[in-house]
């Protein structure tokens, strides 16, 4: 959900209540929940958070808009992101220069070059940032941690 003032991310799960908030002023994350979005914010599915990039013109946040299924690791989903979307923080481009814009501009454009390169994979349930053998000889406590948490 997107307001003038923040980004909501609401959790696809069933019976989830959270929704990350995300200020575009200060750009301060909290957790709030499900009734605290507005009815005005403009809503539109994503897939993740790939992650927030600084630019000339200010912060972007940088989410996954389209996945495809490319298979399964111990009956877990691996998802490869297709596309993205580059949302500014900020409301307007009125506090640049032409110059600036100009820069921002080119740098929007390596940045969809980047994204538009094969190789940006996730799963909702597996972990894929350590390998197998590795997890193989990690402790119970660690295995039994959210992915989040590791």
């Amino acid at each position: 959900h997107v307001t003038p003032e923040k980004f909501y991310v609401e959790a696809c799960d069933d019976g989830a209540d959270d929704v990350l908030a995300i200020d575009r002023v200060s750009t301060e994350v909290t957790l709030t929940v499900k009734k605290d979005v507005p009815p005005s914010a403009v809503t539109r599915p994503i897939y993740g958070i790939l992650g927030t990039i600084r630019l000339v013109a200010g912060t972007y946040l940088i989410v996954i808009t389209k996945k495809k299924k490319v298979g399964e690791i111990f009956s877990h989903a691996i998802w490869k992101a297709t596309d993205f979307d580059i949302l500014s923080y900020k409301k307007t481009m009125l506090h640049l220069t032409d110059i600036q814009l100009q820069d921002n501009k080119v740098f929007l454009s390596m940045l969809n070059h980047v994204l538009s390169v094969d190789g940006f994979y996730f799963s909702t349930t597996y972990d894929l940032t350590h390998t197998l053998q590795r997890l193989a000889n990690t402790s119970p406590e660690f295995q039994e941690m959210s992915l989040l948490e590791r």
